[in-house]
């Protein structure tokens, strides 16, 4: 396993959200809908003509707010302010990524 796979993986975050798997894996969609009548509704999200419906997956307000601490807990916000400065992010190569010039006017 790579170094930042086992940091990951080895955060109480990532326990957690294992346990919540286990719970998960076997619960119906039905039993989802009947327990949240409002989930057709809540679990989406509508952006740039893209439209996401989450509800449709074994996915709970607990599931969304595991992926969120660990989100918080490996620093996800602060890498992607790096990615968009332009730091030196990619360790392989020792350089900036890519992934946001190429989405840049022409030009810049």
């Amino acid at each position: 396993m790579t170094a930042s796979l086992t940091q990951l993986t080895g955060r109480p975050e990532w326990t957690a959200l294992t346990e919540h798997f286990q719970k998960m894996r076997d619960v119906h969609l039905r039993q989802l809908f009947a327990a949240d009548p409002t989930r057709g509704e809540r679990l989406t999200a509508e952006a740039v003509g893209l439209y996401f419906d989450y509800s449709k997956h074994r996915i709970t307000d607990d599931t969304i707010r595991l992926l969120l601490q660990l989100a918080e807990a490996c620093g996800l916000r602060q890498r992607i302010d790096a990615m968009f400065r332009g730091d030196r992010i990619n360790l392989t190569e020792d350089r900036a990524v890519l992934h946001v010039a190429r989405r840049a006017p022409k030009g810049r």
